[in-house]
């Protein structure tokens, strides 16, 4: 079950739409900017929450509410899902009216952890890549069609023969115990940056350069990053193992690692509560 809202200045309204996905709501909704991320903490806490609404306030001109009033309402429409976590997209026009659609979190079963995903690459753009677009959600549509028929777990943007990201996610390869990312023409994932910050703390040097597509099977490991998903194992692209097939040992700390790091340090939807 899915609830959507919009939010105004005087009144929560909830919407009377057809509920199916997250994505299926935004898809009727008017175009904008959007932001997915999961709570945690019983729904008092999201990873980076200053980072999600920053991506969206900068490209408004004039947002409908402040971003005190917008923590407060969205604090207030959690607490039917309190005291377990949810799975929120917050939305906002450009017009700068501001909408919610959320749902009970549905972790990924652990087998997609301890086994890893198959993946392909696509042609696919984003138009402006360091903006969350709610129109990339329907150019998009027939490729997330294709690889949920096919079973795929995402599809890797590729341009001019280097792989970026992911459509709704981050996207890392590992050589030789260093971790590879793209960083120009992609959305600046609130997750990414937390692996990155965490596989640093560590020691694990970090280079900011995208993979190749014939470079596939040189690498040892391949993840991929989303606030709903935490790192996910990459084991296969398009028809080319990962490494040995298998999540790799860099990955699997890094994994441990970010899931204690959030645990430890999601920031309050209100400061005070």
């Amino acid at each position: 079950m899915i609830d959507a809202w919009q939010i105004t200045p005087t009144q929560n309204s909830k919407l009377q739409m057809d509920p199916g996905s997250l994505d299926e709501i935004t898809r009727q909704l008017p175009d904008g900017y959007y932001s997915t991320f999961r709570t945690f903490d019983g729904g008092r806490g999201v990873l980076g929450f200053s980072d999600h609404l920053r991506r969206l306030y900068e490209p408004i001109s004039a947002p409908e509410i402040d971003e005190l009033f917008l923590r407060r309402q969205l604090f207030t429409l959690l607490e039917p899902y309190r005291p377990g976590e949810a799975r929120v997209r917050l939305i906002m026009t450009h017009q700068g009216q501001v909408y919610f659609a959320m749902e009970i979190l549905r972790p990924l079963p652990i087998e997609v952890y301890e086994k890893g995903v198959y993946v392909e690459t696509t042609e696919l753009q984003r138009q402006h890549p360091r903006l969350k677009s709610t129109a990339f959600i329907g150019r998009s549509d027939s490729e997330r069609k294709h690889i949920a028929k096919q079973g795929i777990f995402e599809a890797l943007l590729v341009k001019d023969g280097k792989i970026l990201e992911g459509m709704t996610s981050n996207f890392f390869s590992v050589k030789d115990d260093i971790l590879y990312t793209a960083q120009d023409d992609i959305l600046l994932g609130v997750t990414r940056k937390t692996v990155i910050d965490v596989a640093q703390g560590r020691g694990v040097a970090v280079n900011y350069e995208p993979l190749k597509q014939d470079q596939l099977e040189t690498i040892d490991e391949a993840f991929i990053t989303s606030s709903s998903r935490g790192v996910v194992p990459v084991v296969q692209i398009d028809r080319v193992p990962v490494g040995q097939g298998s999540p790799g040992p860099l990955t699997r700390r890094l994994s441990a690692a970010y899931d204690q790091y959030v645990q430890e340090n999601a920031e309050r939807i209100l400061p005070i509560d």
